[in-house]
């Protein structure tokens, strides 16, 4: 991960194209990356990003350490340590090293996303 290339050809998690896809659709997208935690890391995620989801603008890429900075109405992450001091809703993405956390609303597949969306923000999905 220190050198970067572990990022370059992870895999794309199932019904996250087309779930981020129909939330750019209704919605400003950002996309947020902790890549301060490995700097190398920027180049590699960059070009993933363009490659699996170019309907994302390459200017609401964004690469921070903390995600706090981010002035949002929901973050999805699948580390709860980012909504701490985040301003907006935040909203667990499951993971094994998350299954404890029942502080936030929880999607455990892309394609809940737009369903879970809908019941945090009725109205605007």
């Amino acid at each position: 991960m220190h050198d970067g290339a572990f990022f370059a050809d992870l895999p794309v998690i199932e019904g996250s194209q087309a779930a981020l896809s129909a939330i750019a659709a209704r919605c400003e997208l950002f996309v947020t990356s902790a890549a301060m935690e490995f700097p190398n890391s920027l180049g590699p995620k960059f070009l993933w990003m363009r490659r699996h989801f170019p309907f994302v603008d390459p200017l609401n890429i964004v690469f921070c350490g903390d995600k706090s900075i981010i002035a949002a109405d929901c973050l999805i992450d699948d580390n709860a340590r980012h909504f701490t001091r985040f301003g907006g809703q935040g909203i667990v993405f499951s993971s094994p090293h998350n299954v404890h956390i029942a502080d936030y609303p929880r999607i455990r597949h892309w394609d809940e996303a737009i369903a879970v969306l809908s019941k945090v923000f009725p109205g605007t999905l």
